[in-house]
């Protein structure tokens, strides 16, 4: 047996025993901590394989596990591939052309054909997203982004300028480098640089954060999901006067969010454990100018970073996050001052946990809708976001 086809075996095994319960990443590295004589060519080749395998999600299922891996091979990439050279070199020496082109290639039509089969619920999706630009957006691995913090553009420059990496600043305070950049040694990651995408980043345009005239109180700031706190160090940033307050259902996710708070010197806020889909649950004393609600959702606008998430995604989980949005948003909206605002953010592209969201909101609430936008990131290699701003009239 050629060692080729030991890995397209390998990778055939992987993805027959992975079951999509914890992330691919974590379950790829256990096994390559089982099989030591991998060295780490190996495990680049295996793993690129697999995850090209599912990037096309549903997609030609009618074809042999092999013929979809050697095909997810080559839609998904633009550089020579080992593998693929091997069993279909003829493929290989094209790998660099257009997908339009590759599609051609493949005897289709269209390259659409691939992007309706990879993403099949778009009936589900909102409405203004592309539904073909963001199927296709599923064949390539989104870039890193960084958001830099304030006074330190010149030093994470001249860090990644002296180390011979190369980036792009796409705004003052976002830089954007390969995906596969290690930037964990080189940089003081929350102190000097956040790793946050594009259009994380860019929901901070939505908040108006800036200090209220003389002689007033500090603002105060709810961020009641707030996951490991990249939305609450980004308010920090934008005022660092505001009042904070921080809360998530997960003890584990906080005692993260402690030691990122240290290292971006966050060093006063209020820090609550509560479940807020349950009713009755512990509050924060008090109302709030400002409450970030970035909500559990389905994170089909991220799926470009974690492929195996559509592949064995459950449509059914759709109503299981809406209902869950409703439950949280029905909580947290007593604790809004009167005028204060709602921003209300999913990392999803489907409709009901979007817009669907905000007609919930204003229907059962009567929040006045200011701004609701998507975020698209299929045409930059980002992350599509939603967000929509309310204020309490």
């Amino acid at each position: 047996m050629s060692r080729w086809t030991a890995y397209l075996n390998t990778s055939k095994i992987i993805i027959e025993d992975y079951n999509g319960r914890i992330p691919l990443s974590t379950w790829l590295k256990d096994f390559f901590r089982q099989h030591k004589q991998m060295g780490s060519k190996d495990r680049k080749i295996i793993s690129q394989a697999v995850y090209s395998f599912y990037r096309l999600g549903h997609s030609i299922n009618s074809l042999s596990l092999e013929e979809k891996i050697l095909i997810g091979l080559f839609l998904c990439n633009r550089s020579s591939n080992e593998l693929l050279a091997s069993f279909k070199p003829l493929w290989n020496d094209s790998i660099s052309i257009s997908l339009p082109e590759k599609a051609a290639f493949l005897e289709k039509e269209s390259v659409y054909w691939i992007a309706d089969a990879v993403f099949p619920w778009q009936g589900e999706l909102s409405s203004k997203v592309d539904k073909d630009l963001f199927g296709l957006s599923h064949l390539q691995q989104p870039d890193l982004f960084l958001r830099v913090r304030p006074h330190q553009q010149e030093t994470v420059s001249l860090k990644l300028t002296g180390a011979g990496i190369p980036f792009t600043k796409l705004i003052d305070n976002c830089i954007v480098l390969a995906n596969a950049t290690k930037i964990d040694e080189l940089l003081q990651v929350d102190e000097e640089v956040v790793i946050q995408d594009y259009n994380s980043q860019r929901v901070g345009d939505f908040f108006n954060l800036q200090n209220k005239q003389s002689g007033q109180q500090t603002i105060t700031l709810w961020d009641c999901c707030a996951g490991s706190g990249g939305k609450s160090i980004m308010a920090y940033d934008l005022n660092p006067e505001i009042k904070l307050t921080v809360s998530d259902s997960r003890v584990s996710i906080l005692q993260n969010l402690k030691q990122r708070f240290q290292h971006a010197g966050v060093t006063k806020y209020n820090s609550y454990v509560t479940d807020l889909s349950v009713s009755g649950s512990t509050m924060p004393p008090g109302k709030f100018e400002y409450i970030i609600a970035d909500v559990p959702c389905s994170g089909s606008g991220t799926w470009a970073r974690t492929p195996e998430q559509l592949y064995f995604f459950d449509p059914g989980k759709i109503s299981y996050y809406n209902d869950l949005q409703e439950k949280i948003i029905s909580q947290i909206i007593p604790k809004l001052k009167d005028l204060g605002r709602l921003i209300y953010v999913t990392c999803s592209i489907f409709s009901k946990e979007n817009e669907g969201m905000v007609n919930f909101i204003q229907k059962n609430f009567g929040l006045q809708l200011e701004i609701m936008e998507i975020l698209t990131g299929y045409e930059m290699k980002a992350d599509t976001m939603f967000v929509a701003v309310f204020k309490k009239v």
